[in-house]
């Protein structure tokens, strides 16, 4: 981990963020050698998984089993 003035971080600090986005690397920012904050990268979400997504959004209204039409009217049983 690199360690950095705070003096340092405020004249190099949009420099450095694009250094640590980047490399992912951390940085910590010291006030009178006193670790005080780090910098480091946004891990980025996983993205969410497409099954599920409009669950609750549909409606079953048949058996999805048993047909519709009653097997007796169907003309390709005859």
């Amino acid at each position: 981990m690199q360690t950095i003035k705070a003096s340092e971080f405020k004249a190099k600090c949009l420099a450095l963020m694009d250094e640590v986005a980047l490399s992912g690397e951390t940085i910590c920012v010291t006030k009178h050698g006193k670790p005080i904050v780090e910098l480091r990268p946004i891990k980025p979400a996983k993205p969410a998984s497409p099954f599920g997504w409009h669950k609750g959004l549909t409606t079953t209204l048949d058996d999805l089993i048993e047909p519709a039409v009653p097997l007796e009217d169907w003309d390709a049983l005859k």
